[in-house]
């Protein structure tokens, strides 16, 4: 399973992380953290998400940016996690 750290810039609205939420869902990715914190100009908020799926991390990123809301989605780090299995002797 890949894990993936994304950055997001979005307008400060009630409703913008709920549909950030609901995209990430419906695209088939799951949310491991979550930080969130208001921009300087108080306008904007940054949004970072650590995902996990088997899907390729494109198709959430393509969502993403066509929200109204949504400023800037940026890729901060992609990472795969190998289930390891131990034999029994």
């Amino acid at each position: 399973m890949m894990q993936h750290q994304i950055s997001i810039l979005a307008r400060f609205r009630p409703e913008v992380l709920e549909r950030i939420l609901r995209v990430t869902r419906h695209r088939g990715f799951r949310i491991n953290s979550m930080n969130m914190g208001q921009s300087t100009d108080g306008d904007n908020v940054n949004i970072e998400l650590t995902v996990s799926s088997q899907r390729p991390l494109t198709q959430l990123c393509t969502q993403l940016t066509k929200l109204s809301d949504i400023t800037e989605v940026e890729v901060l780090q992609q990472e795969s996690r190998l289930l390891r299995t131990q034999s029994a002797m």
